[in-house]
């Protein structure tokens, strides 16, 4: 079965045709700082393949849909009822979906939704101190994203480190146009930074990232916005974007203007990696240890200043970076120094497996 999973991220496109269930990639393609994601969509080469499914990294749709799914009417609804949680990314694949089954009616379609990996967050961790009809009719709770990539670095860690998932405690530092960690016990999600909505946690590239919800009220009833007046700023305009004032907010655009002089780009990286870094020492705790530190997506696996930033402070947990192996290496690697009793890694992750994995067993049972 030929699947081709097409990855829709924040600011960018990647996609693969995966051959399943023996999991060999037929072709692949990555679109950079895409601004028209139909225009990629055309974009995307199948060559002489014939494609049997096509499978999506979806986002939300609410508590029913916490897992992988055959696309249907049903699905797609909910999908747009939660279109105010994640208005950027639900609506890419709400028109990704939409083109693909036009273009190719006959096709199955599945959603592999994103908190289908945190289902095994204890309750404490999921829950909010909000009113209970909140959780319970409206399913305001902690969702969490990403969790096809976390998912990924849960088994390739284990895998470079030559040990087994149980009893591995590990981080994994998920840094890109969007951003999360994910604290990862014996395998599987205990905890992660994203909430409700892909707006909360670590400051993204254009998204606020942890904010008190009062300085959002306080700022709609000063100013006479709407809704959608503050969600368009929460959005587009916030996060790093926000703290440097560099459009879109790009990590490496800012790390250009801060080596240049600007005081504005660099309080935005010293904010992220503040970030990032004061999460691992909170998950540390969560886990009773920790063993390993996995950095990966765009930042994570190509920056080694913000590898460093992140861990530097550390040295109490026994975190302790090579400098050569964290900035001259390439590939999956080992960053950490010889005498690091915690393992920092920079590992390339592959959301596009675990999605086809999913379609996979959804479409097949097996």
């Amino acid at each position: 079965m030929n699947i081709l999973v097409p990855n829709l991220g924040s600011t960018s496109l990647k996609y693969q045709i995966l051959e399943m269930p023996a999991e060999r990639s037929t072709a692949k393609g990555r679109y950079e700082r895409v601004s028209d994601y139909r225009a990629a969509i055309r974009e995307i080469k199948s060559g002489d393949t014939a494609i049997d499914a096509v499978a999506f990294k979806a986002v939300i749709a609410g508590p029913d849909y916490r897992g992988t799914f055959v696309v249907d009417d049903t699905l797609m609804a909910s999908m747009k009822q939660y279109l105010g949680v994640a208005p950027v990314h639900n609506m890419i694949y709400i028109d990704a979906i939409t083109a693909f089954a036009e273009t190719m009616p006959d096709t199955p379609l599945v959603a592999a939704f994103e908190p289908e990996f945190h289902r095994t967050m204890p309750g404490y961790a999921q829950v909010y101190g909000v009113p209970s009809d909140w959780r319970d009719s409206h399913g305001v709770r902690r969702y969490g994203y990403h969790g096809a990539s976390h998912e990924f670095i849960s088994g390739r860690v284990p895998e470079m480190l030559g040990v087994t998932k149980a009893g591995l405690r590990l981080i994994s530092c998920h840094l890109g146009g969007s951003s999360s960690l994910c604290a990862i016990r014996d395998g599987v999600s205990i905890d992660t930074t994203f909430g409700f909505s892909p707006q909360s946690g670590l400051e993204n590239a254009t998204r606020h990232g942890e904010l008190d919800a009062f300085a959002v009220l306080y700022m709609m009833e000063r100013n006479g916005w709407s809704t959608d007046e503050v969600r368009g700023q929460l959005a587009r305009l916030s996060g790093l974007a926000g703290l440097s004032g560099i459009a879109g907010g790009d990590v490496r655009d800012i790390t250009a203007a801060a080596q240049a002089g600007s005081a504005d780009a660099q309080l935005a990286l010293d904010v992220f990696s503040y970030q990032v870094k004061k999460t691992i020492g909170a998950y540390t705790a969560a886990m009773g240890g920790l063993d390993a530190i996995a950095f990966t997506g765009g930042i994570g696996e190509n920056s080694a200043e913000l590898r460093e930033a992140c861990c530097r402070g550390l040295e109490f947990l026994g975190v302790s970076i090579d400098a050569a192996r964290n900035t001259h290496g390439s590939g999956d690697r080992i960053v950490s120094g010889d005498g690091s009793r915690v393992t920092v890694l920079a590992v390339a992750t592959n959301e596009e497996l675990v999605v086809a994995r999913r379609a996979y067993k959804a479409l097949t049972g097996s």
